[in-house]
């Protein structure tokens, strides 16, 4: 296996005729998918999404990939191919057409259709390109096919991208259900096709690489569904994810099966299920769904709500039940379905929900006690049939932290693929096709891009680790009136600490220190207050160190006497 080294160099120029693939995001986090391919002169990129933010990462709304290493070259930029429509393939789209609105965006009709309604917000109208399954088009000197793949959103594409250099097979998410709701299922058929013509390069979806055997059918939900909404004795409460239109249109027939009502709740359910509905994606029986102010006036046992907030994101609406602070009181009797996974990282705040749920009497059903969760993503089983049937010359796993790609890595090698012809990359790292030999070549900045509030790129690495140390030791200013003339205190110094566990002697022992810091700076004729201003903060950092053993932030502040 190939692996990038940090020694990586800036990758040269493109060789003639070749292709260069450079993922931007998506290799080593799951999120923030993005993956650019080079031929000719002309960029392709296939979808751009966010990533969410982790505890260590205070106030960021959500991270993106960095364009710096295409800003320059925007307008080589043919099209922007999107997989399917989750976030994190498609939330990073608003902020990439704010830098040139006129790329085409190319995607199946329920993706654009989720897009369009994204970039509505954004006040963008973008140019799009609708595709389905079968159709090939050209985009400059990408000649692309699309092959229908199931996952837990409809109209999931692969693409397959023909270049002078050779052909690439991108399998977006997917996974091989062989029974889905909507009878679509992931075309082996044309995945043997295009392995027969030669796939030179297979980029494949490493999320699941590590689960043995096959991910179950989402049919296999329909029991434990149905049950919860047969025997709950009042209210049910469904959270999933706002694009899992399989999972809310099993949750709708039962419902209908056992004469309950349905309200959405949540702008971004209610936005995406009216989306699926007109589209034809999700088909709701006459009567079933009705506004919350209908549904109020039935009895507990006609109700169900179908919410978000499956991941105990704080503001969402689950954990503002829990929290006491929505409209919907949970209360003795209710049943809280989760259906839905619990992503890795979350499970603390999920559990917070969980408990705070229970706690007001709700009878919580979630994935660690029915089965009411299937995953979107392709098991070992599934990756190595795709192997077998697609006996690729080379493989670069996407989508996945490092243990995932290796995990995928080494599945394609116990099929038969060479392991000098299997890449595992990161983001940034470049991958070259030239001459039917893939290597990487060197890479290309990509960092974190944070979106924090209205901020793009805003905050950086420097300003996170101030909040984190805002939060975790608190902050204290130091305002010190010194004399021009003699660079000695006028007066003693006033101490303001927030976070900082004080009292009003606490500080005294340092005015010393202080003192004892301008006298030395005085000495060597150290007269600029933002020298002076940067020292004293050092020396009040280390004595707050020696002596509480805390590093809060310190804020000097030097006013002339």
């Amino acid at each position: 296996m190939s692996h990038p080294h940090p020694e990586l160099q800036a990758a040269p120029p493109l060789p003639k005729g070749g292709l260069r693939v450079v993922a931007l995001g998506g290799l080593g986090e799951i999120g923030r998918n993005m993956t650019v391919f080079e031929h000719d002169g002309k960029l392709l990129i296939v979808d751009c999404g966010v990533l969410f933010p982790e505890e260590t990462q205070p106030g960021v709304d959500v991270i993106l990939p960095d364009f710096t290493s295409i800003r320059e070259r925007l307008d080589d930029v043919v099209a922007v191919v999107l997989t399917h429509g989750h976030e994190d393939h498609i939330g990073g789209v608003p902020y990439l057409l704010r830098e040139r609105s006129d790329i085409p965006v190319v995607g199946s009709k329920l993706t654009l259709a989720f897009l369009e309604a994204k970039l509505k917000e954004h006040g963008i109208r973008p140019r799009t390109v609708r595709v389905r399954e079968g159709d090939r088009r050209g985009f400059g000197p990408f000649d692309c096919e699309f092959v229908a793949v199931n996952h837990s959103i409809p109209d999931g594409l692969a693409v397959a991208i023909r270049t002078g250099a050779g052909m690439v097979l991108h399998t977006g998410d997917f996974k091989m259900d062989q029974f889905p709701l909507d009878d679509r299922i992931t075309d082996l058929r044309a995945f043997a096709r295009l392995g027969e013509e030669g796939v030179d390069l297979f980029l494949t979806d490493s999320t699941n690489a590590e689960v043995p055997g096959f991910t179950v059918s989402e049919r296999e939900l329909n029991p434990a569904i149905e049950q919860v909404l047969r025997t709950a004795p009042r209210r049910v409460i469904v959270s999933s994810f706002a694009s899992h239109v399989h999972r809310i249109q099993q949750v709708l027939d039962a419902a209908h099966q056992h004469g309950r009502k349905v309200a959405f709740v949540g702008r971004s359910m209610v936005r995406n299920m009216g989306i699926a509905r007109d589209l034809g994606y999700l088909k709701v029986p006459r009567g079933l769904v009705v506004s919350m102010k209908e549904l109020e006036k039935l009895p507990d046992h006609k109700i169900t709500m179908v919410c978000t907030g499956s991941q105990g994101e704080p503001m969402a609406a689950l954990s503002r039940m829990a929290n006491r602070d929505h409209v919907i009181r949970i209360g003795e009797g209710d049943t809280v379905l989760l259906a839905s996974s619990l992503i890795p990282g979350n499970e603390n705040a999920i559990y917070r929900v969980i408990n705070g749920l229970t706690r007001w009497g709700a009878h919580v059903v979630h994935k660690g006690n029915a089965k009411v969760h299937v995953s979107g993503h392709a098991s070992a089983g599934e990756l190595v049939y795709c192997y077998n049937i697609i006996k690729p010359r080379h493989v670069m796993p996407v989508h996945g932290e490092w243990r995932h790609l290796r995990a995928n890595g080494d599945l394609a090698i116990r099929t038969g693929v060479d392991p000098d012809r299997v890449v595992i990359a990161e983001d940034g790292v470049v991958v070259d096709l030239v001459d039917g030999r893939a290597s990487i070549t060197g890479k290309v900045p990509a960092g974190n891009v944070y979106v924090d509030g209205m901020e793009v790129g805003g905050a950086t690495e420097a300003s996170l680790k101030d909040r984190l140390t805002l939060a975790n030791e608190g902050v204290v200013t130091v305002v010190a009136l010194v004399d021009a003339d003699t660079g000695a205190l006028a007066e003693a110094p006033d101490f303001l600490a927030r976070g900082f566990v004080h009292d009003d002697a606490t500080f005294e022992p340092v005015i010393p220190v202080i003192e004892k810091t301008l006298a030395t700076a005085a000495e060597e004729g150290v007269g600029d207050a933002h020298q002076l201003e940067q020292l004293i903060a050092r020396a009040v950092a280390s004595w707050a160190f020696r002596t509480y053993r805390r590093k809060p932030l310190i804020i000097p502040v030097i006013i002339d006497a």
